[in-house]
């Protein structure tokens, strides 16, 4: 996960935008009429994203008892979010400012925003750029409308929670055929127990396990020839000392990425530095690639 500065733009203001691009008289009257209750939905959502309580924000199928639920997902669907209309370009820069990798995945294309509590349960939060967060297509579609119950059960928020720079990803070199190479969250002891077990929440809830697995097996047939020759030439403490390179490397643009985790368990394998890496199958495996 990676962190992200928060939005900048106002509730107050982004919310009249969307509720004066309604066509619909009766509804944009309506609207109007709860903008201090969205001004006051946003206020509670910053205190508690500080406190790591957004969970205990109750649920709702209305705004304010004027607009429903239906007609706030309706606003961000054909104002905030439509191309073309003045609302957008809140959406557009909220998106970019993610530099186009998922800061939920740490790996994939942002094509979208994610609803941190969803809109469905939180009609208040629709619109609101604090509750708006830059996220892949696939992140955005497995978190779906889960609603945490209890402070760890909360995924990680990146306008809130800063992992800094202790390594928490860990890799494992499988010794079978064809090899793989295994990830899991593992953060350090001093850590406080509940930034703990949200961090393993967040990896469980986006299967990053599976997908960190699955992008190594297709690094692994891409370094299979360039390790042969290594080896070739000097044996293991060759293919050790190009795999340190690459962790090294790898590092740099961030330690918990997934190939950082990946170069460091096969660089501190001696099984594969010395014979692991021939039994790289030279194809991947239709079901490494799916994930099936």
């Amino acid at each position: 996960m990676r962190n992200l500065a928060k939005p900048s733009f106002d509730a107050r203001a982004t919310f009249e935008l969307c509720a004066d691009n309604v066509d619909d008289e009766n509804l944009r009257e309506r609207l109007k009429s709860v903008t201090d209750d969205i001004v006051t939905a946003d206020a509670v959502y910053a205190d508690r994203g500080k406190q790591s309580t957004l969970f205990t924000i109750p649920e709702s199928d209305n705004v304010g008892g004027k607009v429903t639920g239906a007609e706030m997902r309706l606003l961000y669907k054909s104002t905030f979010s439509r191309l073309n209309k003045p609302p957008r370009d809140i959406y557009d820069k909220i998106r970019g400012a993610a530099k186009d990798i998922c800061p939920l995945c740490g790996h994939r294309d942002v094509g979208t925003l994610d609803h941190y509590l969803a809109q469905s349960r939180h009609p208040a939060l629709a619109v609101t750029p604090l509750n708006l967060v830059p996220a892949c297509t696939d992140c955005n579609k497995t978190k779906l409308a889960m609603q945490p119950n209890r402070a760890e059960d909360q995924t990680l928020h990146p306008y809130f929670d800063e992992l800094g720079d202790d390594v928490w990803l860990v890799a494992t070199v499988e010794k079978k055929e064809p090899l793989a190479v295994r990830f899991n969250a593992e953060p350090p002891n001093d850590w406080p127990d509940l930034k703990r077990r949200r961090l393993c929440k967040h990896f469980e809830v986006f299967k990053l396990a599976k997908l960190y697995s699955i992008q190594a097996g297709v690094e692994l047939t891409q370094i299979r020839d360039r390790l042969h020759r290594r080896a070739l030439i000097g044996g293991p403490a060759a293919v050790r000392e190009s795999l340190e390179e690459d962790a090294s490397s790898r590092k740099v643009v961030g330690p918990n990425s997934w190939q950082a985790a990946f170069y460091v368990a096969l660089s501190e394998s001696n099984w594969f530095c010395s014979e692991g890496f021939a039994k790289i199958a030279t194809t991947v495996r239709l079901n490494q690639v799916t994930g099936s």
